[in-house]
């Protein structure tokens, strides 16, 4: 079989595509066919040699694929399965502990960027249906961490209002879960072609940060002067002071993403004085992802997929995701 590995110390040009033997499923596994694949922020430091990284490990954090083959003791899959993997596959249900990313495919062991991957089944959980490949596999890391924020940790229904920045994966699914709730939703970016994107998404107001740097007042103009009630902060240091600055008082914010920088002017004391919640969140755990595919299902959420590339052509991926030219995941087909 064809995997891509990421050689020491990493680094686009250090990504190689190799053969491999097909793996054969232990007790308790099962043999997956890898259909497809996407890209998070997470896979890119990994690959670009940002994040230290184990010489030849097998590259990607995200798949979904087909049951191949079951190991001795497996019996809630069978062959032919469509099923997708979980970005933290130590972490089953209830609240994270000192382990729960004791394991994180891509990084610290061997991801899904191979045809065929054999791995625990408790690791693997059902693709909702009516999704193909691509959509699946979108949703393991950006679909979850969207719907942690808004739905598990968010505390918002129809009437409150949510900001999202920028039109990365998690941006994008965090407002269409927050659209399904009913919520109005303020949505930035650094482009007007993008901002017409948002609106068709449902975003009911739109702020180009370029042209509007102080978007967080902006944002609290746009709700009367109130603020809004959840911010899914993905740019870190970068971001997080207007974040604090578009919030009402007594609202929360998501801290899951650092794009902007680890450091940068946080407020704090217009965080105690408007008393703000700030959560950190990683992704979710296997329960968690079994019950955003509930709500998929029932209220018909679909992917954006941006553009998709041949496993050969990942170096190209990383560097489209580079260009920030995307809007919503890129996926590599396998």
């Amino acid at each position: 079989m064809k995997a891509m590995t990421v050689r020491a110390p990493g680094g686009l040009g250090n990504l190689e595509l190799v053969e491999r033997p097909v793996p054969q499923p232990g007790p308790g596994e099962v043999l997956i066919r890898v259909r497809a694949s996407s890209l998070n922020y997470h896979d890119y430091v990994v690959a670009a040699g940002i994040m230290p990284v184990a010489d030849g490990v097998v590259a990607m954090s995200d798949a979904a694929g087909e049951i191949a083959a079951l190991g001795e003791g497996v019996s809630q899959f069978a062959p032919g399965d469509r099923v997708m993997s979980l970005f933290y596959p130590n972490w089953q249900a209830g609240a994270p502990d000192n382990d729960y990313n004791k394991f994180k495919p891509g990084e610290n062991c061997d991801g899904y960027g191979a045809e065929y991957v054999a791995v625990p089944a408790s690791w693997v959980t059902r693709m909702p249906a009516g999704y193909d490949f691509c959509e699946a596999a979108s949703l393991t890391c950006a679909g979850l961490t969207a719907w942690a924020g808004v739905v598990r940790d968010g505390n918002i229904d129809a009437g409150s209002t949510v900001l999202v920045q920028g039109t990365g994966g998690v941006s994008i699914f965090a407002l269409q879960f927050a659209k399904a709730l009913g919520a109005r939703v303020i949505a930035t970016s650094s482009s007007d072609g993008k901002i017409e994107k948002l609106k068709q998404l449902g975003a009911d107001h739109c702020i180009n940060y370029r042209q509007v740097s102080d978007w967080g007042r902006a944002a609290r103009e746009i709700t009367g002067g109130r603020g809004v009630d959840l911010v899914i902060e993905v740019g870190g240091g970068g971001t997080f002071a207007q974040s604090v600055e578009a919030c009402r008082t007594g609202g929360r914010i998501s801290l899951i993403g650092i794009l902007g920088g680890m450091g940068g002017d946080v407020p704090l004391a217009k965080v105690f004085v408007k008393q703000i919640t700030v959560f950190g969140l990683a992704v979710g755990s296997r329960e968690n992802q079994i019950a955003m595919i509930e709500q998929i299902e029932r209220d018909g959420i679909r992917p954006v997929i941006d553009r998709t590339f041949p496993l050969a052509g990942l170096a190209d991926a990383y560097r489209h995701q580079e260009s920030g030219r995307h809007f919503g995941k890129i996926c590599i087909e396998i």
